[in-house]
């Protein structure tokens, strides 16, 4: 509050009516002075309604100015009382003792009453000085406790965001716990488990229990009972099982292969047999055939030849016969030498298909076998990868709870670390040494270790001093904040700088794809005046490359003319001659007009 502000509160507390328009500010040039302010200080501080006068007694004072009579001081009082006294000098014996009684007591009452004005004014200076320094507290704690109650207000946030903080916190760990907690199977609230090794496994167990079952029933209709094994066995047995399978063929086996070796024994007597007769046959026809043909010839030729050739024919016949025994002699030869031996390999060659269909019908039935083989190997190879999924992801959620428990247990270390810590703060600062006693002091003790570091902390230790004071640490901390300011102006400013840099590289950058990407996504590779001028440079090359090829094609032409035509080659020479040797035209052209004058 200011001294004017001062001022007109004291007069609106000793009931002056026109306090209320009167402004503090106006009156602060009185407290300027240094001749009127200790009373003005005074009058601020020790006046109250007491020193007012009421209205009879300034009325009665008023009356007594009116009236002329003199209005005597202390000191004037005394003039008269000793002019009484000398002027009652002349009184009677008695009445100068009385009187003398009388000026004693005066005199002791005037030193009682010098004494008790003098107590006033102490008591007076004392309740100046005392309201004085009562306003000055006042002040003091209205600024301490609009600092308290900001200090409160900033503690009420930071404890409200510590226990939201702790709230979120609990709710985590809840919802951690509540992760990690494996559901029970009549808990309704856990429908959706979140770990794998939450899930109930039972209907996936008998389900692969029952595809098992399925499966060995399967093998044992379809394949031999060894196979059923592999089922409930590993791979190893499967493997041995099916190479003795392949390796020892079994007696019902070799009894089917002596059926069809005699079997096809039979079918070969029966194919050489049928096929002998067959030619037989074939022979016999054939050969009655050509006699029938040749006794139709020889009929028709007998009936129409002379008597005088029957002689021949006798001949003929003889000859015929000994060419016919030669025949079957051949015949018979090849009846028995080469005709079984034709008939066997052909009865060997009926064999391949019958052999083939029978191979045929065995890979078939390898095929199948192997199908179903491998339909079953594929369901057991399912089965397996399922198995081993299962087994991987058991041991991947196994290393990530591992993983967590680790973290869980180092941020339980930390914790405890930290509530260790925060214990001998609290310890620290419990410490009677480090309460603030009734009379403050400046120096900072010894056994204030934390102060002593922050001290450190702040100013460096760069001077080594006996007594640290707090004023020296605020000295510090302020310091301090003038640097971290000047930091943040800096830092600003540099801010700024970066910005408008940035911004300036962002036209540039904008310039200069605008520059390179005219119009679209197409980079420009040249500037566009030159690739305008590149462009006519190219047109008027392409023009210039037509006319070329129109001149040498022209220059092409007259050469096949004059090359074909003498006149105009002759024609030619003379353009030649005229246009670079005057002289020696002159002179052909006079020898073909002599030539033409001659003929």
């Amino acid at each position: 509050m200011s001294s004017g502000n001062r001022f007109v509160e004291t007069l609106r507390k000793l009931g002056y009516p026109k306090a209320i328009n009167l402004d503090g500010e106006d009156f602060d040039w009185l407290f300027e002075t240094t001749v009127d302010r200790s009373f003005l200080d005074w009058f601020c501080t020790s006046a109250s309604e007491q020193n007012v006068l009421s209205d009879d007694k300034l009325q009665a004072f008023n009356s007594l100015e009116e009236s002329g009579k003199a209005v005597l001081d202390e000191k004037a009082l005394d003039e008269v009382l000793k002019t009484c006294q000398s002027s009652h000098s002349k009184t009677a014996a008695m009445e100068e003792v009385e009187i003398e009684k009388l000026e004693e007591d005066l005199h002791a009452l005037q030193r009682l009453k010098s004494l008790h004005i003098g107590r006033r004014n102490k008591l007076q200076v004392m309740a100046s000085g005392s309201s004085h320094v009562g306003l000055k507290l006042k002040d003091k704690e209205e600024g301490e406790a609009k600092a308290l109650k900001e200090i409160l207000s900033v503690l009420q946030v930071t404890s409200n965001k510590l226990n939201h903080e702790l709230q979120t916190i609990i709710e985590g760990v809840q919802k951690l716990i509540l992760f990690f907690t494996i559901p029970e199977a009549d808990d309704e609230s856990c429908s959706h488990p979140v770990f794998l090794s939450q899930i109930v496994l039972e209907k996936y167990l008998s389900s692969e229990e029952q595809s098992t079952a399925a499966l060995t029933l399967f093998t044992k209709e379809h394949f031999f009972e060894a196979l059923s094994t592999f089922i409930d066995g590993s791979d190893e047995k499967f493997e041995l099982v099916q190479l003795e399978a392949t390796k020892k063929p079994s007696a019902l086996d070799d009894d089917a292969h002596e059926d069809k070796c005699k079997e096809m024994m039979r079918l070969q007597l029966a194919y050489i047999c049928a096929k002998h007769k067959l030619i037989q046959s074939k022979a016999r026809e054939k050969s009655l055939r050509a006699g029938l043909q040749w006794a139709e010839d020889n009929i028709y030729a007998t009936q129409n030849t002379p008597l005088d050739k029957e002689e021949n024919l006798k001949a003929r016949l003889s000859s015929l016969k000994k060419e016919m025994l030669q025949i079957q002699n051949h015949i018979d030869l090849i009846n028995c030498k080469s005709l079984p031996g034709l008939v066997k390999e052909n009865a060997q060659l009926l064999n391949m298909p019958i052999v083939k269909g029978d191979y045929d019908l065995q890979i078939a039935r390898q095929n199948l076998y192997a199908s179903r083989q491998d339909l079953v190997c594929n369901h057991l190879m399912k089965q397996k990868a399922s198995f081993e999924f299962l087994q991987l992801a058991y041991e991947i959620e196994l290393r990530k709870h591992r993983h967590v428990y680790r973290q869980l247990d180092t941020i339980i270390q930390e914790l405890k670390q930290s509530g260790k810590k925060l214990e001998e703060r609290l310890l620290i600062l419990s410490d009677t040494t480090l309460l603030s006693s009734s009379k403050p002091r400046n120096n900072i003790d010894s056994k204030d270790s934390a102060t002593h570091r922050l001290y450190q902390l702040l100013d460096g230790d760069k001077m080594q001093q006996l007594f640290r004071t707090y004023d020296g640490l605020e000295c510090v901390a302020q310091k301090l904040n003038q640097n971290i300011t000047t930091l943040k102006t800096q830092l600003a400013v540099s801010e700024q700088e970066q910005s408008l840099a940035l911004s300036k590289l962002d036209t540039d950058l904008k310039t200069l794809h605008d520059f390179m990407y005219p119009g679209g996504n197409a980079l420009l590779l040249n500037a566009p005046e030159l690739s305008s001028q590149f462009q006519q440079l190219d047109s008027q090359l392409a023009k210039l490359h037509r006319v070329v090829l129109e001149f040498l094609g022209d220059i092409k032409a007259k050469r096949n003319i004059l090359a074909s035509n003498k006149l105009h080659k002759m024609e030619k020479q003379l353009y030649v001659y005229f246009f670079q040797n005057e002289e020696h035209l002159r002179h052909v052209v006079e020898n073909v007009e002599s030539q033409i004058k001659i003929n």
